[in-house]
């Protein structure tokens, strides 16, 4: 059968429209990496980031944005805006281009050009004598699964070197073939795939060369013994993936090491050690205090939400249930370990195990002190968990308002690096890999009891890139290396 001339005309006009769209979405990817590069100026989209990202990648972005906000954005909106902010004198920033343009759109009218919609909103981020970032050394003392996600962030996110510079990693690693091997576990991941860049061994210099950056490659015993000076590391940032030590006593053996400024680990601390997730507590800590924890991946997760909950509705009690993919702590297959049940294979069985991110909420958020109970079960999967929150609320409300009050914490205010809402009927665990929120909202799983008063919230998170991202975060915060941002 002849096709009709009409669907042929529209095919052609269709296709033709998107070669537009994907010539200014290459348009854009090059005043991305300018301003990125040239001004340390970074553009994401709804948090999304768009710098090393293809032009199909940028306009599924921008199609999230038109979504999330009900609004037509479209790649050319973004290509103005975009022209325009690399046409004026910015400071370091990270900068909303998907609330640019939403905001555009919202005040085309006011402003009648886009030049003149820069100009007054973003009037305290041009012209003004540009802030002075000191670049922060950076160790990573230990190589695991969190200590490679963080070396491939250190490095794709150093831009022009003026935040964080991933100096020099430490394991017990002593001969030529082991620096090999790590460099082989960087470059490709069986969950996070390849490493979207260049690794060189430089064995007689026991160093990485990764996208141009020296990484020196330590073998130490122990934490203290170690000089960092001598590869022209000072006042360093030390961030420990082992979890060997979580006390004061065994963290504060780095500050011993020549060269270290502060300890950051990347597990829950113990006894006086501050537990912070970044977003909710960074600020309440002794301005003296030099050893810090990140916390635990699932804190980090349900903390935000929990934040936003008791803030709006307030929460009497509470318990969480995290399903929660198999880690290196359990047996590949059945033998001895030292907690019950998790000698079992993981890669066989649903594990009930116990979780110290209820007791970790209290640290957080005072508030919810004794009101959270909670426990976790091992799955079979590498990576991304879940975490159930079963609420009881203060205040009566509706599965509609509760959603609502989580989308307005995903687009404003504090907690929009923390949370991200998602609005999919299909989401599934596997597309969450990757991502680089705290806490993704599922709000079609939400429910709310027919009082009003309960209310049962499905939060996801990639336990290793959302957990790594935040840790980026508080690092960035503690060296005194945060940008301007407009969120």
């Amino acid at each position: 059968m002849q096709t009709s001339p009409v669907t042929d005309v529209n095919y052609e006009q269709d296709l033709h429209e998107w070669i537009k769209a994907e010539k200014a979405a290459i348009e854009l990817i090059h005043i991305i990496g300018t301003l990125w590069f040239d001004k340390s100026v970074e553009l994401v989209i709804f948090r999304n980031q768009t710098v090393d990202r293809s032009a199909s990648q940028i306009l599924n972005l921008i199609q999230y944005a038109k979504e999330i906000v009900k609004k037509p954005i479209t790649i050319f909106d973004a290509l103005a805006i975009a022209k325009e902010l690399n046409s004026v004198d910015l400071a370091p920033s990270r900068l909303d281009l998907g609330r640019l343009a939403h905001e555009w759109l919202n005040e085309k009218e006011k402003h009648g050009t886009v030049s003149k919609f820069i100009g007054v909103t973003l009037k305290d981020f041009i012209g003004k004598e540009k802030r002075s970032l000191v670049p922060k050394d950076v160790v990573l003392y230990g190589f695991g699964r969190i200590g490679r996600i963080l070396a491939r962030e250190l490095i794709i996110q150093a831009g022009k070197g003026e935040q964080l510079r991933l100096r020099a990693i430490v394991t017990r690693d002593k001969s030529d073939e082991d620096i090999i091997k790590r460099a082989d576990l960087l470059r490709t991941d069986s969950v996070h795939g390849p490493f979207p860049g260049t690794i060189i061994e430089d064995l007689p210099n026991r160093a990485l060369i990764i996208n141009g950056h020296t990484v020196h490659m330590i073998s130490a015993k122990n934490a203290e013994d170690i000089d960092y000076t001598k590869y022209g590391i000072n006042d360093a940032l030390v961030i420990d993936n082992t979890g060997v030590a979580r006390d004061r006593e065994g963290l504060s053996k780095h500050l011993l090491a020549k060269g270290v400024d502060k300890v950051l680990l990347t597990a829950p601390g113990k006894g006086d050690i501050p537990n912070v997730v970044y977003g909710i507590n960074q600020a309440q800590h002794n301005k003296d205090e030099k050893i810090f924890s990140a916390a635990s991946c699932t804190t980090n997760a349900i903390v935000p939400v929990l934040a936003v909950i008791n803030n709006t509705l307030g929460i009497e009690r509470g318990h969480l249930e995290t399903i929660h993919s198999y880690t290196n702590d359990q047996n590949l297959l059945d033998n001895y370990h030292k907690k019950y049940r998790r000698g079992r294979s993981a890669a066989l069985n649903m594990v009930i195990t116990e979780t110290g991110a209820d007791k970790a909420v209290s640290k957080a958020l005072p508030e919810l002190s004794g009101k959270i109970t909670g426990n976790a079960v091992r799955v079979p999967t590498p990576d991304v968990s879940l975490a159930i929150l079963n609420l009881t609320l203060t205040k009566a409300t509706n599965k509609e308002a509760v959603n609502e009050i989580l989308k307005e914490a995903a687009l404003k205010g504090n907690l929009v690096e923390q949370i991200q809402y998602s609005y999919s009927n299909e989401l599934v665990s596997t597309d969450l890999v990757g991502n680089s929120c705290a806490s993704i909202v599922d709000s079609p799983a939400t429910i709310v009891s027919k009082d009003g008063k309960t209310a049962v919230l499905y939060v996801w998170y990639d336990n290793e890139y959302g957990y790594s991202r935040q840790v980026m975060r508080f690092a960035k915060y503690l060296a005194n290396v945060i940008r301007l941002t407009y969120y």
